[in-house]
């Protein structure tokens, strides 16, 4: 038996603004970084949870989370993975823009289909990403707008080479990232269908405790808050 703990950031700015975010580069709000402490306090509860991992993305939001969520349950020592492959899904030219505002833009259904549905991609952002923190990255694999689907296909080589392979060998591993790449994740994981997973949520700041078996069947799951 291993367990997997998955943890969103808590609020960020943009949350707060009621934007969308995506690969921007936000910091959590006060209120976030508390969420995040009150994190760490739920993840220290789990009975026999014993981490020889974090993994998080290279966005200061997730970064600053899984540093909060470790230092509270002084686990601060243990090594941490920050790549781009956990980051959230690109929301290409939406970046920046209000919710409502796009919802009156493009209308209520498409919106929708654009933050919810499986496989529909939002505008593309016009040029690619230019950032240092992306430099030594394959080029080719740096998008310019993604689908929850095409954010899975991203994500899921770095879950089975670097999360799945510590769990088949017993360890506990704790993932601290985003709404659409944790929904992607967990889309995989409990076999949600493409329907389905337009109702899935995931707060901020509430752990998500898988306990898998030695196939990595999934045995229990809570949620805490």
């Amino acid at each position: 038996m291993a367990k997997l703990v998955l943890v969103r950031h808590g609020e960020s700015v943009a949350n707060a603004a009621n934007v969308y975010t995506g690969w921007n580069d936000v910091p959590l709000t006060k209120k976030g970084e508390q969420q995040a402490k009150q994190a760490g306090e739920l993840v220290n509860t789990i009975s026999d949870f014993a981490p020889t991992h974090i993994h998080t993305s290279v966005l200061s939001r997730a970064i600053t989370t899984a540093n909060i969520v470790a230092d509270t349950c002084d686990l601060l020592w243990l090594p941490m993975t920050k790549t781009w492959r956990l980051n959230e899904r690109h929301y290409g030219a939406l970046r920046g823009l209000n919710k409502d505002i796009s919802r009156k833009v493009f209308g209520v259904e498409q919106v929708l289909l654009w933050r919810r549905g499986f496989d529909s991609v939002p505008p593309a952002q016009g040029s690619p990403m230019i950032d240092r923190r992306y430099k030594l990255c394959d080029q080719h694999l740096m998008p310019r707008a993604e689908s929850l689907h095409q954010t899975q296909i991203r994500l899921m080589p770095y879950y089975y080479n670097h999360i799945a392979s510590r769990l088949l060998n017993g360890e506990d591993q704790l993932i601290v990232a985003h709404g659409s790449s944790l929904r992607a994740l967990i889309k995989k994981l409990e076999n949600i269908n493409d329907h389905d997973i337009v109702n899935l949520e995931v707060p901020n700041a509430e752990p998500i405790v898988y306990t898998m078996d030695d196939q990595l069947n999934i045995v229990n799951k809570e949620i805490l808050h």
